[in-house]
């Protein structure tokens, strides 16, 4: 058994991390990262587009803000590990034809969800969302400014993903003038065999440039998104990444594992197994990495997000305020969440909705005046208890008996009485306490924060967990 109880974060009320080689082993088995409740496996494959309409007049009628993701799939260049949905083409000219339909099915959403409501979050992912020329990015949000009620004050979030080496010298300042004030940079490794084998050739000047022209212009809370588990990374060379990224002084950091699955993915039939690190390596990587960016001064934020301890997210999660959807942690937990673009998940209160994954079937149903969903979820009140249940262990580390009986009008143990008793091996194993009117997660219960979740998802309590990564 291998701890390490010196690794503390910056703040005392956050209780230090643990690694723990024998717990790691026993739990570090697969299941739900948790970005919805129920996951996305639950989603009904013919869910009734008259259902979401219904869903989002309740929405309307809530008068909670909004916030409005938009899924841009376009990319220049293949990297061989991906497994978003994309379409890999060198001709800009397709982006306003996609935009174009963006902005129709906004108008119809517009209508459905209510044009008033504050956006006080909004989101453009990826893909690459600067494949879109400059007047293609002005056009799609002066047509958002036309139809939702889009923010300039300083507690909005508007965010954006970033590949550096789409980034000209009109991007940054294009993106700061259409409202934006938070960017997520793409870097995944600085070794340039990592990058080669990956076929995304990044220089690290190529990366600091971006940084620092973005926090000359204002963006604040930037983030550069790791991964390890890639072909031809080391401990050693992974470590001397983290290094580099360390002097780059990132507000965030996600460091994500790599999950080689060619079957379903095909351009990762590109990577060869064999110069893979092995799943030790990866643990080790892993375990340096959690260590590093600690003893640097960041915060474990969850699962694989840190943050520094004055980051938005790090003071969310102290203030019992942090949420958790599809665009991972997040503080704006009162938003509805509409969503555009191929593939793109929508939620409300009580329903999830999900676009085509298909391209030509989503422009086909846009093209026709409706909308292109074709999977989704409404939620039962179990699922509402449970969705909030797992949003308080996973975001906070704790789950309040009083603070539960005030939202649900339940008694906790009654309740989840079955899942209790699953639980107490997880108590006695030190990766959660039970005080008698607190769950606290424990330091060695952090990294296998989705296998305690997994406690209280009915889905999987018939153990139905291999459509799923591994935990760690």
């Amino acid at each position: 058994m291998t701890s390490d109880p010196a690794l503390k974060t910056q703040d005392s009320a956050l209780p230090e991390f643990i690694w723990d080689d024998a717990l790691i082993r026993r739990y570090d088995l697969s299941g739900p990262r948790y970005t919805s409740y129920p996951t996305a496996v639950e989603f009904n494959q013919n869910y009734p587009i008259e259902d979401m309409v219904k869903a989002a007049a309740r929405s309307k009628a809530s008068d909670r803000p909004l916030s409005l993701y938009t899924h841009l799939p376009f990319c220049a260049h293949l990297c061989y590990y991906c497994a978003c949905n994309k379409v890999i083409t060198k001709k800009r000219d397709k982006a306003m034809p996609y935009v174009e339909r963006l902005l129709k099915e906004a108008a119809i959403q517009s209508r459905l969800f209510g044009a008033n409501r504050p956006v006080t979050q909004l989101h453009w992912g990826g893909g690459t969302p600067t494949f879109l020329p400059k007047e293609v990015m002005e056009h799609l949000m002066a047509g958002y400014g036309e139809l939702f009620n889009l923010q300039t004050g300083d507690d909005r979030d508007y965010s954006v993903e970033i590949d550096p080496r789409e980034v000209d010298q009109d991007t940054l300042p294009t993106l700061w003038d259409l409202g934006f004030n938070r960017i997520s940079l793409g870097v995944q490794d600085v070794n340039p065999e990592v990058q080669k084998a990956v076929n995304r050739i990044q220089p690290r000047d190529m990366t600091e440039a971006v940084l620092s022209e973005a926090r000359r212009i204002g963006f604040r809370s930037i983030n550069l998104d790791l991964i390890y588990g890639l072909p031809y990374q080391t401990p050693e060379s992974f470590a001397e990444t983290l290094e580099a990224v360390i002097e780059m002084s990132p507000d965030r950091l996600s460091v994500f594992s790599y999950a080689h699955l060619p079957d379903r993915f095909y351009p990762q039939t590109r990577i060869q197994s064999d110069t893979l690190p092995s799943p030790q390596q990866k643990l080790t990587i892993l375990h340096n990495t959690i260590n590093r960016l600690l003893e640097a001064g960041y915060e474990y934020i969850g699962m694989d997000h840190f943050a520094k301890p004055d980051d938005s997210l790090a003071v969310a999660q102290r203030e019992g305020r942090l949420h958790r959807n599809f665009q991972g942690y997040t503080t704006h937990s009162e938003c509805d969440l509409v969503s555009l673009g191929v593939s793109a998940i929508g939620q409300t209160d009580d329903a999830y909705f999900q676009n085509n994954h298909d391209l030509p079937s989503w422009e086909a149903s846009i093209d026709a005046g409706q909308l292109a969903i074709t999977k989704g979820v409404n939620l039962t009140r179990d699922d509402r208890i449970r969705r909030w249940v797992i949003g308080q262990l996973i975001c906070q580390f704790r789950l309040d008996r009083q603070q539960f009986a005030a939202v649900w009008q339940e008694d906790l143990d009654r309740y989840f009485a079955d899942e209790f008793s699953r639980l107490k091996p997880m108590v006695q194993d030190e990766l959660i306490a039970d005080d008698g009117s607190v769950l606290q997660v424990q330091p060695a219960g952090r990294l296998l924060i989705r296998a305690i979740c997994q406690i209280f998802d009915l889905y999987r309590k018939e153990g139905a967990s291999q459509r799923f990564s591994r935990i760690i």
